[in-house]
């Protein structure tokens, strides 16, 4: 687990034009004083760029070697908050499936691990632990911490329970897609566009790029997402109100 730990500090910290493209994007919606909820936060690297512009974070990750590594690079900062919890859609506890190899893949999905058999672009990953962990709704985080600016969730096909514990909307937040699970991606603008009238936009992979001019709806959006190749793998859809983030 170390080594694999290890191995995403390289990947997450140590590209300098990554992190300025990550931090351009996260400008867009995210400024000095706001709070950011960071859900998923695996070793960190998207507080660090909330950090830069200037946020407050609550940041949560159920791995416990995980956690071990974000006291260290966050724990001496005030301004961010380290919560040891997965989030979901009811308090309690939840099996979290560890992937000791690739610890950036651990997830509470179990279809997500289904998914992935046989599947060309996860070939070789291994859910090799299961443990349990304490779950939080998003409810519970904005009735102890406030309403955030933005929220971040990246949990690995996790995303509709974790969308499923907010009851009221925010202005902007972004979750993770796969095109193993896009069913999970549909379910969350469903959830979206019940909470409000957000609008959305896509980066994919590593992009930390908007890929589209214009916001669009959630109906167009379910359609980008269905004829996405399998082999653009991952990225995240962004949600707004419109209210004047990023570019609006």
């Amino acid at each position: 687990m170390g080594s694999a730990i290890g191995h995403s500090l390289d990947v997450y910290y140590r590209d300098a034009a990554r992190t300025a493209r990550m931090d351009r994007l996260n400008a867009c919606f995210v400024r000095p004083g706001d709070l950011v909820f960071d859900v998923g936060a695996h070793v960190g690297d998207r507080t660090a760029s909330f950090r830069r512009l200037g946020a407050k974070v609550i940041t949560l990750e159920p791995q416990p070697h995980v956690f071990r590594a974000l006291r260290l690079i966050h724990g001496r900062d005030a301004q961010v908050t380290l919560r040891p919890e997965a989030v979901g859609d009811a308090m309690g506890e939840i099996a979290l499936h560890l992937n000791t190899s690739n610890p950036t893949v651990s997830t509470a999905s179990a279809e997500l691990i289904e998914a992935a058999d046989d599947t060309r672009e996860w070939a070789g990953q291994v859910w090799d632990r299961t443990i349990r962990v304490p779950v939080v709704t998003l409810d519970h985080l904005i009735a102890t911490h406030g309403t955030p600016a933005f929220i971040k969730i990246d949990v690995e096909g996790h995303e509709a329970a974790v969308l499923a514990g907010l009851s009221t909307p925010v202005k902007a937040l972004s979750f993770e897609v796969t095109t193993i699970q896009r069913a999970v991606a549909f379910a969350c603008l469903s959830r979206l566009t019940e909470l409000g009238a957000y609008e959305f936009n896509l980066s994919l992979g590593e992009e930390h790029a908007l890929r589209h001019t214009d916001w669009i709806s959630a109906e167009a959006m379910t359609t980008v997402i269905a004829q996405l190749p399998n082999a653009a793998n991952s990225g995240d859809v962004y949600g707004r109100l419109p209210d004047g983030v990023c570019g609006k």
